[in-house]
């Protein structure tokens, strides 16, 4: 027994020795190996061989990340794979320094279960330890899996410590020489990215490529940068590029992005739902899921804040105090190109909106510089006077001009050389084709800005003919069809009609008849006459058509007779700006003890026909069609609903702006057997008119999906807690009757949540 024992101990010395050897050949490979991946692969291949498992895994630590981190090879490619530093036995194993052996690893609470999970590996057991190169702080750790015949044992943890003690000198050189390497990659790149965004004037071609280097610096899954508007106190971004950019804004106190911009502090939130600062609702409205926000200010050259970077859901874990280094840096060097673009967009705004101005004015304008030499014309005066900016730029006014307009340069010349102003009316002007006509006429001197005297410019207005029947017929129609009517001339206004796609906007006051009857027949007429002098002014505003008044209702179209791209946000808007104005006039009827109006406003966008419509003797141009009448019938479901405001979702798909708006319902209308999915537009409410909007918004919302899976006990509780947010909710109590109505008589199975309308 003694001979055996001692046998017994030589072989394990022999085995001991032969590791030891083995070892000392492996940090003699290692030294030769050329690259970090090949390290990985030869170390790996070693240790699951020598302690015959089926795989092995060594991960290194990123103290600037707080993660452990591997490589594996794809192909001729490899990708890195980073875990959080305490995740898992890994990360027990290097938190704590300590090695560990778990035969039995879905019984350890250390396990991560939900890596198998992913990956459909069955982990049985394991072997970690930490890998230590200087000091009693783990540089990483090396873990391998599945023993092959057995258990893991003492011995194989003294093999693979002996593994990771001598190969821990070269893994440490090497992690260190790639990070320096990958932070010189990182500093060529920010620097020539700076070069390339600082280059840049276009605001919204500046503001993408700002936000996609964000996301891709902070490996993050969204980005937005804000700027402020000193104007306005709002802080603004632009989503797209080019002619199809537009603006999303918000007050510069707002959101966690406005207390960052005010605070001048930065905000670093690694779970969002659990921080009182963020606000859910916006993801509810959105459908995306936020679970980590980090948001730092812009400083510009002299330290002022003029804007925030906010980066949303870290991809593998929370934003870290690296990321918030990183993006400050990044910001404050391209700070400067940001105040640029933006001085540069706002110029450009300036240049445009008056360039613009000039090109939709009606009348005329013609400038000459200091030397009579005519230096700009606008499209009105080129079709007034009849003259070419092409051909005549450039030229003396008295050459552009024909011989019997001389009076005229000799009045410019004289406003130039006095700097005072002249008023012509009805003035005959010779245009350039030889015809005549009867104009307005303004000369104003052009003064710069130091006081230098730099031309003049004539301001003509037309008071032709055509100009004062266009006048007077604008008074009994809407301006736009005028013009149409008078372009076509005699005889081309025909009967008849086209098809074309319009939003069309019905109003009504409520309980007319009761405020009738309570005023009597002049007061009647004189509350419409200021009614309607408000809400046309809203529709013409909004670039919409009147079609008709019918009683105390209105009929409006948007996109007709001309077709318009943004018909359907220029009827939401009118709709918004005339209950905005209507409560403004109720607050000053209530003031003389006047009764209030309410009223109701219904959208929908269609492919109408529109045309003129009557006899030869008497024509009216108005809309027909089932969109005109499902307009109608939005309005009348107003009183349904308790709202004020229902659009369509054939509206709603049109909109390009950003509205607050709320789904009602999918009606089917009378006389109909489609659903139509309509909205509430909120826009015009404050706190005072709706209370706790948001959370009833929210309820509503979460209810209106458990109704439509005819989860009706669950869509209850949902409304009554809008209802308890706010009492007078009339849609919440309108479903909470429905509930109890098909809890009664439950909808059949192919049911989709539709209500069919008995009313008109």
């Amino acid at each position: 027994m003694k001979a055996s024992g001692k046998n017994v101990s030589n072989r394990k010395k022999r085995e001991k020795d032969n590791v030891s050897e083995k070892t000392r050949d492996i940090a003699s490979d290692l030294s030769r190996l050329g690259s970090f991946d090949e390290i990985l692969e030869y170390l790996i291949t070693y240790v699951t061989q020598t302690l015959e498992a089926e795989r092995g895994s060594l991960f290194l630590h990123d103290p600037a990340a707080h993660q452990l981190y591997t490589r594996v090879a794809l192909g001729n490619l490899s990708r890195e794979i980073r875990i959080d530093e305490q995740s898992g036995i890994a990360g027990w194993v290097f938190m704590n320094a300590e090695a560990t052996i778990v035969n039995s690893p879905y019984k350890d609470e250390r396990f991560n279960k939900e890596v198998d999970e992913r990956t459909g590996y069955q982990t049985k057991s394991l072997i970690c330890v930490p890998i230590f190169s200087t000091g009693d702080i783990p540089i990483g750790v090396l873990q391998v899996l599945n023993k092959q015949t057995g258990r893991f044992t003492k011995a194989d943890l003294a093999k693979i410590e002996l593994v990771a003690s001598q190969c821990a000198s070269t893994l440490n050189t090497y992690a260190l020489t790639e990070r320096m390497e990958a932070q010189k990659r990182r500093e060529a790149e920010f620097m020539e990215l700076v070069s390339k965004l600082t280059t840049e004037l276009d605001l919204s071609r500046l503001l993408n490529h700002v936000v996609d280097a964000a996301t891709d610096m902070l490996g993050c899954e969204r980005a937005t940068v804000f700027l402020n508007d000193e104007k306005t106190d709002e802080l603004f971004s632009m989503v797209g590029a080019g002619l199809g950019a537009f603006e999303i804004r918000l007050p510069n106190n707002a959101g966690i992005s406005g207390a960052v911009f005010q605070s001048g502090e930065n905000v670093n939130i690694p779970h969002a739902y659990a921080d009182l600062r963020f606000n859910p609702s916006f993801d509810k409205q959105t459908g995306f899921f936020t679970r980590s926000v980090l948001c730092v200010p812009i400083l510009n050259k002299e330290g002022k804040r003029i804007g925030v970077t906010q980066a949303l859901n870290k991809i593998g874990g929370p934003f870290t105090e690296e990321d918030e280094h990183r993006i400050q840096a990044f910001t404050a060097q391209i700070s400067v190109g940001l105040e640029n673009a933006k001085m540069f967009n706002d110029m450009q705004a300036v240049k445009n909106y008056n360039e613009a101005m000039l090109h939709s004015m009606s009348n005329g304008v013609i400038t000459v510089d200091e030397d009579g030499n005519l230096k700009s014309i606008n499209t009105s005066a080129e079709k007034i006077v009849k003259i070419s900016s092409e051909e005549n730029l450039g030229k003396p006014l008295s050459d552009v001009l024909d011989e019997q307009n001389s009076w005229l340069v000799d009045q410019v010349n004289k406003v130039r050389e006095t700097g005072e102003t002249e008023n012509l009316e009805d003035a005959d002007l010779i245009t350039g084709d030889g015809s005549q006509v009867s104009a307005n006429i303004a000369l104003q001197p052009m003064i710069s800005g130091e006081g230098e005297n730099i031309g003049a410019l004539i301001l003509v207005e037309d008071i032709s003919s055509e100009k004062r029947v266009r006048s007077t017929m604008s008074r009994y129609m809407d301006p736009q069809l005028a013009n149409q009517l008078l372009e076509e001339g005699d005889g081309q206004a025909m009967l008849g009609g086209k098809a074309a796609e319009a939003t069309v906007l019905f109003t009504d006051i409520r309980s007319f008849t009761t405020i009738a009857e309570a005023l009597g027949p002049q007061d009647t007429v004189s509350m419409l006459n200021e009614y309607f002098e408000i809400m046309v002014a809203c529709i013409t505003d909004a670039g919409g058509m009147l079609d008709k008044f019918i009683g105390d209702a209105m009929m409006a179209g948007f996109g007709v007779p001309l077709p318009s791209e943004d018909a359907a946000d220029a009827a939401v808007r009118s709709s918004i700006a005339m209950i905005s104005e209507l409560r403004k006039w109720n607050a000053d009827r209530l003031k003389t003890d006047k009764m209030p109006v309410g009223m109701g406003v219904g959208v929908n966008t269609d492919n109408v026909v529109t045309g003129n419509i009557g006899s030869s003797k008497r024509m009216d141009f108005t809309m027909i069609g089932d969109g005109v009448n499902l307009a109608a019938r939005l309005e009348g479901s107003c009183k349904t609903y308790g709202a004020q405001i229902i659009i369509s979702e054939f509206t709603q798909t049109k909109l390009k702006g950003i509205y607050a708006l709320r789904e009602l319902d999918r009606i089917v209308v009378k006389g109909k057997t489609e659903p139509v999915s309509i909205f509430e537009v909120l826009d015009f409410h404050d706190d005072e008119t709706f209370p706790a909007r948001m959370d009833v918004v929210g309820h509503f919302t979460e209810g209106l999906a458990h109704y439509r899976n005819t989860k009706f006990d669950d869509a209850t509780r949902s409304f009554k807690a809008a209802l308890d947010a706010n009492s007078e909710d009339v849609p919440s109590k309108l479903y909470i009757e429905r509930c109890e109505l098909f809890k009664k008589s439950p909808p059949p199975k192919d049911w989709s949540g539709e209500w069919v309308m008995t009313e008109k």
